[in-house]
């Protein structure tokens, strides 16, 4: 080192050295502070000062020593707090309650703010409790799960609710308080509120609704008692609203429910004079509108109501389609299940609100009653025949399409709608060759509607019938020119009128012969030669049973114009030669058969129109007059009315006098055509037509299946044919088996070598 050089200086770091008192002198002002906040004197701390103090204890790695000092006081101090409340009256338990937790959050949040920078870094890195949630563990800790405290509060909020439920007035901002601590002490968790207060809540609520409903139940008629119980699910709802945590709501609803409603709703539904049973009777909308709301609560309520209300409708319908009366007078049979059909459209329209179920179950119910009764097709066709005949007369567009499609809800319970189909056709060939139809725009909705419902193919043949009458409309225009052509007098006199049907839309008869009167006769063959001029290769065959006539008569010095059916108009021309004629000289110049004569002579001898008289028959009416009148003056004036004479039955010994004393007020007279009920012969030869055209529609669905399948099994083979002919009738299983036998041996189908009972077609 040279003698010139400067010495090296060398600069030392002395560590910093705290106060070996410093953390507890520190703390001690922290834990004065906090003293202070709970005595309710913050004003006067340096909230800066402290946070700065706070920070540094934390910086310097005193955090165990200020969380754990902080855990010391706050405890300390709210078993002090614990004391005070418990010492206090019940009547003023809640309020002090309330004020401890009220007070405890405002302390807590103070200081939480000086102690900010040790919830920033210590509670994050040791992950214990934040400085607010460790204030409310020491709370639940000290004061609400506190022995002497937490089952001293849940019996007086839970007297303070079966209070109200009683009718009194309770204060609901104490209780909210209450249960709004309970859910804040569970730190993000509802443990606290759902162990110390939801779970005993719920189960002194069922108890208390168990012991009430049974109450209710033994004292209140269904109505009454349903009420009642909609109070009560309202009241628990609001309950809820006011001072209770939301997530109870559907638990008590559910407790309530079960206990007011489950456990009941088999004797409220079945309850003798006002349960569901009744109401339907009695048409109670209201009540039935409530038990479905309330039943539709629980699990299988509306379940039991559908089967009470199917059960209820069943039994209601079989009695009115088995009913002696109903047997044979269509009309009102119809009528009483047209207004069934309404009382129960109500029901479910304004009481259930269209549910689908019952819906459903409703018309499960009508469509198991209407075909018990085998003629329920005839009746309704008979039915919507009356409408449309007379029935509508006056009734505007809407008024008709009410009709009909109050009818149509029938008929889509109608099984065998085959049936149906047979028969209107029948009525609807009447009222279009007699002219009695309403108007040809409802007809052509029915129609539509039928078409609608079971599809072209069931209506292909009514169709047609409207189609022949337009046809035979221009038919006869031409005829009309072609009479002009001939000579004068080459009809006899006769205004003839033809309606040309085509065989098979019509339901003719192939035997519907008679002999007719020479004049109509000539008329008649006038018309097959000209018609069969214009259309070679076609043959006609007349049906005298569909056709009418009118005639003009004498009857003394009176004259009347007659509107009569062919039938009659033959009976009577007979009499233009002879004033008196037995039924078995009719029988053989008129050619119509014994049934169809006895018909016809029924209704030109009836007491409505007396055009004819039966030989015997006065002389026996005016005796028994005689005889009454007699009875009358020995048994005193007003003994009662004189049974009326029955009509003289017309038998094939019968003769029959022309009367010439007939007298109307009208110039025309309409001789109606004689409606009779269908003999069980004429409904067997239906039936039998109707087995016959079932044949064919079975048979045509059997080839349709196997030509599209090629090869099926017996039961499947069954099973679809069955699907296919539902929307016309139920195929009996035997009768399905024997069409395919017989196309067996008509080698449309064969049996599969490797199984009888599988069938494969032949192509």
């Amino acid at each position: 080192m040279s003698s010139g050089s400067k010495p090296k200086t060398k600069i030392t770091i002395n560590p910093f050295r705290l106060d070996p008192n410093y953390a507890e002198n520190t703390w001690s002002l922290l834990r004065n502070a906090i003293h202070e906040i709970h005595k309710k004197n913050a004003s006067g701390l340096s909230f800066q000062e402290l946070y700065r103090k706070a920070y540094k204890m934390v910086l310097h790695k005193y955090g165990d020593r200020l969380y754990s000092g902080l855990r010391d006081v706050v405890h300390q101090h709210l078993r002090e707090v614990a004391d005070q409340v418990t010492s206090v009256h019940d009547d003023q338990f809640l309020d002090a309650i309330n004020t401890a937790w009220s007070e405890h959050k405002v302390s807590m949040l103070m200081i939480r703010d000086i102690l900010m920078y040790m919830d920033r870094v210590y509670v994050v890195h040791n992950s214990v409790a934040s400085v607010y949630d460790l204030g409310l563990q020491l709370f639940s800790e000290n004061i609400a799960r506190n022995p002497k405290i937490k089952d001293r509060l849940l019996k007086l909020v839970l007297d303070s609710i079966k209070r109200e439920r009683g009718g009194e007035v309770i204060p609901r901002s104490q209780l909210k308080s209450v249960t709004q601590m309970l859910v804040d002490l569970g730190i993000s968790s509802r443990a606290v509120y759902e162990e110390d207060f939801e779970k005993p809540f719920l189960e002194t609520s069922a108890s208390f609704y168990r012991v009430e409903s049974l109450q209710f139940i033994a004292e209140n008629s269904c109505s009454d008692y349903m009420r009642k119980v909609e109070i009560r699910l309202k009241e628990e709802v609001e309950r809820v609203q006011h001072y209770m945590d939301p997530a109870t709501e559907p638990k008590i609803r559910e407790v309530a429910e079960r206990e007011l409603i489950s456990n009941h709703m088999k004797s409220l539904v079945e309850m003798e004079g006002s349960g569901e049973v009744s109401m339907l009777k009695d048409d109670k909308l209201d009540d039935l509108n409530r038990m479905f709301n309330l039943l539709g609560r629980v699990p299988k309520g509306h379940e039991l109501m559908r089967n009470v209300m199917s059960a209820l409708v069943k039994e209601t319908g079989k009695a009115i389609v088995e009913a002696p009366e109903n047997q044979s007078k269509d009309k009102s049979y119809v009528q009483t299940l047209l207004d069934l059909k309404d009382k129960y459209d109500k029901i479910l329209n304004i009481a259930f609100v269209n549910e689908k179920q019952f819906q459903h179950c409703l018309n499960q119910a009508f469509e198991f009653f209407i075909n018990l009764n085998q003629r329920s097709p005839e009746f309704i066709s008979l039915f919507i025949d009356e409408k449309l005949r007379k029935g509508l007369k006056g009734a505007t567009e809407e008024d008709i399409e009410k009709a009909l499609d109050k009818v149509m809800t029938l008929f889509r319970f109608i099984q065998e709608k085959d049936v149906f189909e047979k028969y209107y056709q029948q009525h609807l060939a009447k009222r279009l060759l007699l002219n009695r139809s309403v108007s040809d725009d409802a007809e052509r909705s029915m129609i539509q509607k039928l078409k609608t419902e079971c599809g072209y193919q069931f209506t292909s043949k009514l169709e047609g019938m409207f189609t022949d009458m337009k046809l035979s409309a221009d038919t006869m225009d031409n005829f009309k020119a072609y009479v002009q052509d001939l000579e004068p007098g080459s009809l006899g006199g006769v205004d003839l009128s033809v309606h040309v049907l085509t065989t098979g839309y019509w339901p003719t008869q192939p035997n519907a012969k008679s002999v007719l009167p020479q004049e109509v006769q000539r008329a008649c063959e006038v018309f097959t030669k000209f018609y069969l001029n214009n259309h070679s290769g076609r043959r006609l065959a007349w049906q005298t049973n569909m056709g009418t006539a009118e005639l003009r008569a004498q009857f003394g010095p009176k004259k009347h114009e007659l509107t009569v059916s062919t039938y009659q108009m033959a009976i009577l021309l007979l009499f233009n030669q002879t004033s008196s004629m037995s039924f078995k000289d009719m029988l053989e110049h008129t050619g119509v058969t014994v049934v169809d004569l006895k018909r016809n002579l029924a209704t030109l001898t009836s007491a409505k129109y007396k055009l004819l008289l039966i030989k015997g028959a006065a002389a026996a009416a005016k005796k028994k007059k005689d005889d009454d009148e007699e009875k009358e003056d020995g048994e005193g004036a007003g003994a009662g009315a004189v049974e009326k004479a029955a009509p003289t039955p017309i038998t094939e010994d019968s003769v029959f006098l022309f009367n010439d004393k007939f007298r109307s007020k009208l110039y025309r007279v309409k001789i109606l055509q004689v409606v009779q009920k269908e003999t069980e012969p004429e409904r067997e030869g239906t039936q039998k037509k109707i087995d016959e055209d079932r044949k064919h529609m079975i048979e045509a669905a059997i080839v349709r299946v196997m030509k599209a399948r090629k090869s099926m099994e017996h039961s499947a083979l069954i099973a679809e044919v069955t699907k296919q002919l539902a929307g016309r009738f139920r195929p009996n299983p035997v009768m399905i088996k024997k069409r395919i036998e017989s196309l067996i041996e008509r080698d449309y189908l064969e049996r599969s070598a490797q199984s009888q009972k599988t069938y494969n077609y032949l192509a």
